[in-house]
């Protein structure tokens, strides 16, 4: 085993083009994988990783791969599989990181929900690092538009997510296409036979490196966290800056249009913030963390890399706005409050499936956090009242208000009001357009508990999410509705999709092995249509039928078209109740059987409106 004690990435014989970025950076000393892996894949060796998501091990493939590439080159020389499009962007903007001082290394993540075009075109300029979810890289494998001929190193990120997903005939496939002569490394958290199997058979002797994480979050720091939708994160995030007693706020997002647009409705709010990211000039970031330091402004928006080694005595709050996809990220982020044992908050944002991602938190640094609830209205209005008597009094304690006392008594004298009511008045005035009190409505009820489901369910990427209610007609069909298994599935009474909701055919089944969680997960992956978003599914031999919201854009119907599930396209389009021809129907006798799950039960039909965002060019994203 590789002596991990005092050493330095330094000591690695990375080439000095990376030691450069990973100064950059402020990264010093490798973690106990990055120590053990780096040396063996710089060798040549295939890898077998086993470590817990949050333990560095993107760097631990990525920099002795980005040393190994041939830049004189410019084919795709190393993939890199990750089973989430959230993933491959953070794994490919690692991989732009490690490389910035290699100006001729190009990296590329391909994913579901981004076009086609704009891929192709930069595969056509030529990069050397390809980072892909699975089902993309099949179709641009069967394009032609991506060839691994001349691959030379391939990486199965988080292999037991995608056996989870589903993705493991995807996985096999693309190896299939790549060379035998390649250097390949795995990882995984856990080691299950079908990851097993694919490590006999597609790697050549590889080493094996196991790593317990001891990734720890400081005792000063107060871990709460709160589940919301995605859509009501916002107003989340405003409610708590109302209830609680901040100084300085650092609240973390995963990329730089995320923070300008974050930023921006704050500031409408009335807040005083500044978004921080990668594409703001290095003067102009330090000029904006001295305004947070001298309390000038209150919140920065930030992304992980530029608010690394940040420390800002004032910050009192972080929030976690978008949830980190590994622990290390988290513990930075929270790192920056609490510090020199100072006491500090931090607050997560977490949807229902990202559930999966909490504990993992929780595991890697052995310590929980604590549930937070939203602010309800009433204490809203408590800290109102509280900061408007606050401000009253500093008022009465001013000497300048003595010049205002003859025109408060001209009022006085003019409409003979009582004092009271004249002071409701001013406190009217005061108050401008927004109410100093609220009312129950005025506002989201975001700590409204959901429905009862009748059991739990997985969605893609192995998150949890709420089980489907029973078919709206009634019960489910008997337990022999599973094509075949148990007898021959009784029709049911076809319902009619959800108001808002449109019902779609596709051309995968039974036949195919798919599962309600396959489907959810290609479509929220490759098309970015929330996964609650996703209506009723009811799975037939050969086909299936979803209900997807009626209001999707034409773009995203036809990035479906391509999208691949259990090997086969979907080839969505809208369902027809005609029957078909005499001798064509099709899930074996035609009926409306099927498993009936529903999804889609009193759901709000989505916005597609265009994100808000600067006039101006987009930003790219970090």
């Amino acid at each position: 085993m590789t002596d991990t004690v005092n050493m330095t990435f330094k000591d690695l014989n990375l080439p000095s083009e990376i030691l450069q970025a990973l100064e950059k950076v402020g990264y010093e000393t490798p973690s106990p994988i990055q120590a053990e892996s780096i040396p063996l894949l710089l060798e040549g060796h295939d890898l077998l990783g086993q470590a817990q998501t949050g333990t560095g091990k993107t760097a631990a493939f990525a920099l002795p791969m980005l040393a190994n590439i041939d830049v004189e080159e410019s084919f795709p020389q190393l993939l890199v599989l990750a089973p989430t499009r959230e993933l491959a962007i953070q794994v490919a903007e690692a991989f732009q990181v490690y490389a910035s001082f290699s100006k001729k290394i190009r990296v590329l993540p391909i994913y579901g929900g981004q076009s086609y075009d704009n891929q192709i075109r930069q595969l056509k300029r030529g990069v050397q690092v390809v980072v892909g979810t699975p089902g993309r890289v099949i179709d641009h494998i069967q394009r032609k538009t991506l060839k691994l001929d001349r691959l030379k190193f391939l990486v199965l990120d988080e292999a037991d997510e995608m056996l989870r997903m589903g993705f493991i005939d995807d996985v096999e496939l693309i190896l299939s296409h790549s060379p035998k002569e390649k250097q390949t490394a795995l990882f995984s958290a856990t080691m299950p036979g079908p990851i097993k199997k694919i490590t006999e058979r597609y790697l050549h002797e590889p080493k094996h490196v196991k790593i317990a994480s001891k990734v720890s979050t400081a005792s000063t720091i107060r871990q709460r966290y709160c589940q919301v939708a995605g859509h009501h994160k916002l107003e989340a995030l405003t409610r708590i800056l109302e209830v609680e007693q901040f100084d300085g706020v650092i609240v973390f997002v995963r990329t730089k249009t995320a923070t300008l647009e974050l930023a921006d409705k704050l500031s409408a709010r009335g807040y005083d913030v500044e978004p921080l990211n990668g594409d703001i000039p290095q003067k102009s970031r330090e000029r904006t963390v001295e305004r947070l330091k001298s309390g000038s402004i209150d919140i920065l928006i930030a992304t992980d890399v530029v608010a690394r080694g940040l420390d800002v005595e004032r910050v009192s709050h972080v929030i976690n706005f978008d949830i980190p996809y590994d622990t290390e990220s988290y513990v930075h982020r929270i790192g920056r409050t609490g510090r020199a044992g100072r006491q500090g908050d931090a607050i997560l944002f977490i949807s229902h499936r990202e559930k999966r991602l909490l504990f993992q938190i929780e595991k890697t640094t052995k310590q929980s956090i604590e549930q937070m609830p939203i602010p309800s209205i009433s204490e809203m209005n408590e800290s109102r009242l509280v900061r408007f008597k606050e401000s009253v009094v500093e008022a009465i304690e001013d000497d300048s208000i003595q010049s205002l006392i003859p025109i408060i008594e001209m009022i006085k004298s003019e409409t003979e009001a009582d004092p009271e009511v004249l002071m409701a008045a001013l406190a009217k005035i005061a108050q401008g357009d927004e109410p100093l009190l609220l009312k129950e409505g005025d506002r989201p009820d975001l700590n409204a508990k959901p429905e009862r489901r009748e059991r739990s369910e997985r969605d893609f990427g192995g998150r949890e999410r709420g089980g489907r209610d029973r078919g709206r007609g009634g019960e489910r069909g008997d337990r022999g509705g599973r094509g075949g298994e148990r007898g021959e599935r009784r029709p049911r009474e076809r319902t009619t999709p959800d108001a808002g909701m449109k019902r779609f055919r596709i051309d995968v089944g039974h036949v195919h092995h798919v599962k309600p969680g396959n489907i959810v997960g290609a479509i929220a992956n490759e098309a970015d249509i929330s996964s609650k978003n996703i209506g009723a599914i009811e799975i037939y031999d050969t086909y299936s039928t979803v209900d997807l919201p009626a209001g999707m854009p034409a773009e995203t119907r036809e990035q479906l078209q391509g999208t691949r599930v259990a090997g086969q396209r979907l080839s969505l389009r809208e369902w027809s109740d005609k029957p078909p021809a005499r001798g064509n129907r099709e899930g074996g006798k035609g009926r409306d059987g099927g498993r009936g799950d529903d999804r889609g039960a009193n759901r709000a039909k989505p916005n597609f409106a265009k994100k808000e965002h600067r006039k101006g060019p987009k930003k790219p994203q970090e």
